[in-house]
């Protein structure tokens, strides 16, 4: 009995076909950043090409075209085959039900950034040099190891809901009940439930900002504190004249980053509420008209919109960051 050879072959044909094509990558990138200036004038320009031409190539293919591609059907129908001009656009802005997402995502993204760059801060200030400093910043910092998933999961537990009589497995329902009080949907209730949901992003995010401001605080010169101390200010005088001003290009850092997440949230929502009882956000309803409703129309549009909205801040984080680099 004889062995075909055919169906492994037929397995193995793409592995040996993607190994060819790196060793042809590979190949061509050496033989243009090492082999080809050597034969003649502009070794600096063939290097330069080398190194940036493939980055240039991929970010062109992942980005600059998708971009183009996602503007370009904003402008049409759901099916992409029927100019409707801005229709998509003042459908966001004249519809009650994407309304009232832009007005949860502005409450998001004015709530998370600065409630977690200041939890984030006292922590930095007060485990600063504490005993017990290392155990305590882990055990802060642990929900960022966390994915969103399963965070919201966990607090999906905490705010679990049983009717009145039933034994209540929420711990804050349960806390409730040992008050005296009656048990509450917390994740069912407009507007509060978005409020809810707030809170374990903070929770979450908390965790950076005090990793980033501790690191900056450390960073504060010995020679200023040693100078404040000998003129006499006090912890609080310290905190407001010393501390925040010298770390201040840190905590916008943080409330830049923050804000940028903040913006694109979708994990939390998508699995404490699917965007029910009235908590949709912006990225979430994106996702729901390009992927749930088949509307690329829609859903370009609403892509166009979240990029807009973080362009500003990242100029602004840009500009903040050549000002320093500038200044030293």
């Amino acid at each position: 009995m004889e062995y075909d050879f055919s169906e492994d072959v037929a397995k193995i044909w793409p592995a040996l076909m993607f190994m060819a094509g790196f060793a042809v990558v590979v190949g061509a990138l050496l033989f243009v950043l090492d082999i080809l200036p050597r034969w003649g004038k502009g070794k600096e320009r063939l290097q330069m090409a080398g190194f940036l031409g493939p980055a240039l190539i991929l970010l062109c293919l992942g980005l600059v075209y998708p971009l183009i591609r996602t503007v370009y059907l904003s402008f049409f129908n759901a099916e992409g085959d029927q100019f409707v001009g801005v229709d998509n656009y003042s459908w966001i802005f004249t519809n009650d039900d994407t309304l009232l997402m832009l007005r949860n995502t502005l409450f998001w993204v004015v709530c998370v950034p600065l409630v977690s760059t200041a939890f984030g801060l006292v922590y930095a200030v007060l485990v600063d040099k504490a005993r017990g400093e290392g155990i305590a910043k882990s055990l802060i910092f642990m929900p960022m190891a966390i994915s969103l998933v399963g965070a919201s999961i966990i607090w999906k537990f905490m705010y679990a809901f049983r009717e009145a009589g039933q034994d209540q497995i929420g711990l804050l329902n349960q806390i409730l009940i040992w008050l005296g009080g009656e048990p509450r949907q917390f994740l069912s209730t407009a507007p509060s439930n978005t409020f809810f949901m707030i809170i374990m992003l903070i929770w979450i995010q908390a965790g950076f900002s005090m990793v980033i401001l501790s690191a900056a605080i450390k960073a504060i010169p010995s020679e200023i504190v040693e100078a404040a101390r000998l003129d006499g200010a006090n912890p609080w005088q310290m905190f407001w004249r010393v501390t925040l001003p010298t770390i201040r290009p840190a905590v916008v850092v943080v409330v830049v980053t923050i804000t940028i997440a903040t913006l694109k949230v979708f994990d939390i929502v998508r699995t404490s509420t699917g965007g029910q009882f009235e908590s949709n956000v912006l990225a979430l309803e994106m996702y729901n008209q390009a992927f749930r409703s088949y509307d690329s129309g829609k859903g370009s549009a609403l892509a166009v919109l979240l990029f807009v909205l973080v362009v500003p801040i990242v100029i602004y984080q840009v500009r903040q960051l050549r000002y320093r680099t500038e200044v030293r």
